[in-house]
């Protein structure tokens, strides 16, 4: 509501006598340009979090490849584990390995199991993070029908106001038309970058999750010359 309030009083000071202005305009989508303008409150934090976290310095820190890498090429694969599994270095990175170290350890067929549990986790860890990109897709998908249900329950208002005035009053059927269409606009508006940013983050995940298949490809060939060199 704060939001709303804020947005309001700038349209009052914005516009000019005789004239409507762009919050103006959006103020008539009614209850349902209501919900789209929340949406789009909540899109704009979902965008903020994904930029924040879908980030190489986030997801693949290069202070941790460091340390993985002196422990790993020492053989020391316990302090590893125990690195990767300290919440304080909880990362995209380190959730990925610890399952494979983890498998590494405990069974008779670690060495051999190895690659197939850094895959699993890959796979899963992956999973997360597209499906926090979901919400985003979502609201990209049902802006567009918000607004066309607005625009309908508009119209429908509109030609119930000509039917109890005069059919001849064009004037006020053109505002009624008007207003309900402000609702169509509102579902584009929010809609086309939801779903843009949609796809950025999805190939953004893509990309980072392949660096980090390399990086952690990399780090586990210190475990297979070690166990070549015994």
């Amino acid at each position: 509501m704060v939001v709303l309030n804020v947005l309001y009083f700038i349209g009052q000071v914005s516009k000019k006598p005789d004239t409507t202005s762009y919050l103006d305009t959006l103020w008539k989508g009614g209850p349902v340009g209501y919900i789209i303008m929340a949406l789009s409150i909540v899109a704009l934090s979902l965008i903020v979090m994904h930029f924040v976290q879908i980030r190489r310095k986030k997801l693949l820190p290069a202070e941790q490849l460091s340390v993985l890498e002196s422990y790993l090429a020492g053989g020391h694969v316990q302090e590893a584990l125990e690195y990767c599994v300290d919440p304080v270095n909880d990362s995209f990175l380190t959730r990925i390995l610890s399952g494979g170290l983890l498998r590494y350890q405990r069974s008779a067929f670690g060495p051999f199991e190895l690659k197939n549990a850094l895959e699993e986790a890959g796979e899963d860890q992956s999973a997360r993070l597209y499906r926090s990109t979901d919400a985003l897709g979502v609201i990209g998908t049902i802006a567009p029908l918000l607004g066309l249900l607005g625009t309908v329950l508009g119209m429908v208002g509109a030609f119930e106001t000509i039917g109890k005035t005069s059919s001849s009053n064009n004037e006020m059927l053109a505002t009624n038309i008007s207003e309900a269409l402000v609702t169509t606009l509102l579902g584009l508006i929010l809609a086309i970058p939801c779903v843009a940013l949609f796809s950025f983050f999805r190939n953004r995940i893509d990309g980072l999750s392949s660096e980090t298949a390399g990086e952690i490809e990399r780090l586990v060939l210190h475990l297979e010359e070690s166990r070549n060199e015994d």
